[in-house]
């Protein structure tokens, strides 16, 4: 089979990264998620700790079509260098490049539009309803107070869908973005992983 890569998109609380962790598992390929902040530092030279400040967050009155992520980047004489705008297009290049190199799983980063343009891309869009998001957050971030999950899972939501917004001009949650949207309150986590590898295995034979 030639290599492939899984970009999960996901709702906060709605065990994304755990599926992802476990399609790493199943399939013996490698999965990225915050690392990809510390390859983006090594490849500019920026401080990795401005990557952390804007990860998956866009500060507003960011967007507008002049910033959708086209592939280029800022020189390090412009002062924009170190900007969020450049930021992303580092992260991106990373993923690109990772995307040459080898099968692997990339969650979040706007991963889906920036391998556009890259066959054998399976773009996979996560999401919950909100009880289970509740249920997850409490299990995995501690988070036991219903009305503080809720608010959280709200935040963290919006936040991942103005990123979006700002570096691809889409809307994060439009189902045609994706390859494949599931539901993990009801499929559960291992019936998500099981139907991403037999898409796999059908569209790539």
């Amino acid at each position: 089979m030639e290599n492939f890569v899984i970009t999960i998109a996901r709702g906060y609380g709605s065990g994304g990264r755990t599926i992802g962790q476990m399609l790493s598992e199943r399939l013996n390929i490698e999965f990225y998620d915050r690392d990809l902040i510390k390859l983006a530092s090594e490849e500019s030279g920026i401080n990795e700790a401005l990557f952390g400040q804007s990860d998956e967050k866009a500060k507003a009155g960011l967007f507008s079509k002049k910033n959708v992520y086209k592939g280029e980047m800022i020189s390090p004489d412009k002062k924009a260098f170190t900007g969020e705008e450049n930021l992303f297009n580092y992260q991106a290049k990373v993923i690109k490049k990772l995307a040459e190199e080898k099968s692997c799983i990339i969650v979040g980063r706007c991963a889906d539009y920036v391998l556009k343009d890259v066959k054998n891309v399976i773009r996979v869009f996560v999401y919950a309803d909100e009880e289970s998001c509740v249920k997850n957050v409490a299990e995995v971030k501690g988070i036991l107070d219903r009305k503080e999950a809720l608010k959280k899972i709200a935040a963290i939501d919006k936040e991942r869908a103005f990123y979006y917004k700002s570096h691809t001009g889409r809307d994060w949650n439009d189902a045609r973005n994706y390859d494949l949207c599931l539901n993990s309150g009801d499929l559960g986590f291992e019936k998500c992983a099981e139907i991403i590898v037999n898409y796999i295995k059908i569209k790539l034979g």
